[in-house]
């Protein structure tokens, strides 16, 4: 018993550690201007500057339970009494925030949290100047698990789990149990067994009959994404416990139904950021710092989310709103149930070792990211735009060709394993598209000459770029043809009748895209076709594709739209169907990340898709990257797909 007491002390001790951290980069965010908060830098005794990625993280929380917060506080304005108790408070400074505001009116803040955790910030309250004259006169130290009693405000050193220690703290700091009241609970109760925060859902639906219950916490654990957070809880000794029996929304609001609660709301961060924050705003935020992590920014948001349960009168009186926004409508994702193929079956991936030795390679300071490599026909390869930061985008081309190395030396290499790079500029005339990343490129062929068509992008002014530009790979010069929705983080692939299918990407607003561009071939010229698609393809962006014969192939990529993770989908050109295809990532033994990666067919006869690289940072939860090459097979993906009929 006396090991299980230590063990649990340990965990609870790693557990107030999160606190630390978490509120450290809080006040880098507010430094930033994501939000205002001048209180927060007085709880740490050393500020940190953390990522624009870790910055918009702990913006869209904040921004969450700020929405949450001041809604309750707007639609019981006309009440005389109402009350918000905050679980595992930490050291926010949620009551500083709401006092300068003037906000508070009728309003009693309950802090509750480890007495540890509450005696620190009863220090930090009463050492600092700026903190403890916001209460004047009325700040004084309470007893027992009071730590600091003002009026208003009530911070209490109770575990959260002894809920009779809690109820009968609450009733001695002033609780009106009958008043209407928000509770809170930020990544707080997911540290807990699930029997115990369970127990304590249940105990607030009861004990407070006028209430509002908002929770922010993790879901989605089995994706690559969902375990190396997992994974990086584990190891600082802080296991996440409720995303395991409750791993999505859905399930989070039957857990909140069952426990007691009338009605319950649960959006994912990209739910709510696109669909209840401001556009404008969402601009400001956006132009804050430079930013292209927009993988990571997107995975992290699909695994958070906020909830809102409501008990009594609140009931009408709805926080969040369930689908918000068009972008958030979930018509896009048709199950094929009634179709011949069937969605459900298994395709097993298999990862391999091998490499290929450069002997020449480009210089140094050519380093670049999110360009664009495209292979010519001959065998040449051309690689336009990337970066090396969002401020620094790398104009020009280059042009590469892979010569087989034959060594002077007799005992050198003969495998064939080993070539050497020939790298050269190229001198273009024309107009040259602005300098820019994450566009498309592929090659066109007009009246038997080639040409390199190049879509979309990010600019270094933050710009999503609209314009098609195309290259004479004969004579090197540049001409602009017309346009469909600008859009970066998509995919160009060469077609069979000379154009290039453009699928997917980012929008101006952020918001991935799901349609599909045929760039045809035509007397004067190019021009687009839009292909309607049945059944609509989920959006996607940072996804790789490949045409084969009839079918358009579209591989991982991250959205928005669709719980899991991106696999296969194939669309037929020409009966212009699409059919998802799920893969048996457990056949890979580590978290298979299929976005900012790379793909190629190795044999078009018996099609065999290669995947190489692929991962990126997962928010404040480490680095992962794919660290060998996988295989998978097509045929069956191929021979389902091409014979979907739109009428079937």
């Amino acid at each position: 018993m006396a090991t299980k007491t230590k063990k649990q002390h340990g965990r609870d001790t790693a557990v107030q550690g999160t606190n630390d951290s978490s509120v450290v980069s809080k006040v880098s965010a507010a430094a930033q201007g994501y939000f205002q908060d001048s209180f927060l830098q007085h709880f740490v005794c050393k500020t940190s500057r953390r990522t624009p990625l870790i910055n918009r993280g702990y913006y869209v929380r904040w921004r969450a339970v700020d929405h949450c917060v001041k809604t309750f506080l707007h639609i019981t304005g006309n009440v005389s009494r109402r009350q918000i108790v905050v679980l595992g408070a930490g050291f926010d400074s949620l009551y500083f925030r709401l006092h300068a505001d003037g906000a508070l009116d009728g309003a009693v803040v309950f802090e509750v949290d480890f007495p540890d955790v509450t005696k620190r910030k009863a220090a930090l309250i009463k050492g600092s100047p700026t903190l403890a004259e916001v209460f004047g006169p009325h700040l004084r130290s309470g007893t027992g698990p009071l730590c600091v009693s003002a009026g208003q405000y009530q911070l209490l050193g109770v575990d959260v789990r002894q809920k009779s220690q809690v109820e009968e703290a609450l009733c001695a700091a002033g609780m009106d149990w009958s008043a209407p009241t928000l509770i809170l609970s930020e990544v707080v109760l997911t540290y807990m067994e699930t029997n115990w925060s369970d127990d304590i859902i249940s105990w607030a639906a009861k004990r407070f009959p006028q209430s509002l219950f908002v929770l922010y916490e993790q879901i989605r654990p089995n994706d690559p994404f969902g375990r190396i957070m997992q994974n990086h809880f584990l190891k600082i000794n802080s296991r996440l416990h409720a995303i395991t029996e409750y791993p999505d929304c859905s399930a989070q609001k039957r857990r909140f139904l069952d426990l007691g609660w009338d009605q319950c709301v649960c959006l994912d961060m990209n739910q709510f950021y696109l669909g209840l924050v401001l556009e404008e705003e969402r601009c400001r935020v956006e132009a804050l710092e430079p930013f292209d992590e927009h993988e990571e920014w997107h995975l992290k948001c699909s695994h958070y989310f906020i909830l809102t349960a409501s008990r009594g009168s609140l009931t009408t009186r709805a926080l969040l709103q369930d689908d918000p926004g068009q972008l958030l409508h979930s018509n896009v994702f048709i199950t094929l149930s009634s179709f011949t193929a069937k969605l459900i079956n298994s395709h097993h991936l298999f990862y391999i070792q091998y490499c290929l030795s450069v002997t020449d390679h480009l210089l140094s300071s050519d380093v670049r990211l999110h360009h664009t490599a495209t292979s010519l026909p001959g065998g040449d390869i051309v690689v336009f735009g990337g970066r090396s930061s969002p401020l620094n985008p790398v104009s020009g081309l280059v042009r590469l060709a892979v010569e087989p190395f034959i060594s002077p030396d007799p005992a050198g290499p003969a495998d064939g394993n080993t070539a050497r790079l020939h790298v050269e500029n190229m001198t273009c005339t024309g107009a040259p598209p602005a300098a820019r990343w994450r566009h498309a490129a592929a090659v066109v062929d007009h009246s038997g000459e080639n040409f390199l068509f190049v879509f979309g992008g990010k600019h270094e002014s933050g710009a999503v770029l609209g314009d098609a530009c195309f290259l004479h790979l004969k004579q090197q010069h540049w001409t602009e043809g017309s346009v469909p929705e600008p859009r970066h983080s998509h995919t160009a692939c060469s077609h069979r009748m000379g154009g290039a299918v453009v699928f997917g990407g980012l929008n101006e607003r952020g918001a991935p895209l799901g349609d599909v561009a045929l760039l045809r071939p035509n007397g004067s010229g190019f021009a687009w076709e839009i292909l309607e698609v049945q059944p609509s393809p989920v959006p996607r962006y940072s996804h790789s594709a490949h045409v084969i014969g009839d079918n358009l192939l579209l591989v991982g990529g991250v959205w928005l739209h669709s719980d899991g993770v991106p696999d296969v989908a194939v669309i037929n050109l020409v009966t212009r169907c699409c059919v998802e295809f799920r893969l048996d990532r457990d056949s890979v033994p580590w978290p298979l990340m299929l976005h900012s990666f790379c793909s190629e067919i190795t044999d078009p006869e018996e099609p065999e898709l290669l995947l190489l690289g692929g991962g990126g940072n997962c928010f404040s939860f480490g680095t992962h990257f794919n660290c060998q090459p996988v295989t998978r097979l097509l045929q069956s993906e191929l021979s389902l797909g091409a014979f979907q009929n739109p009428s079937a």
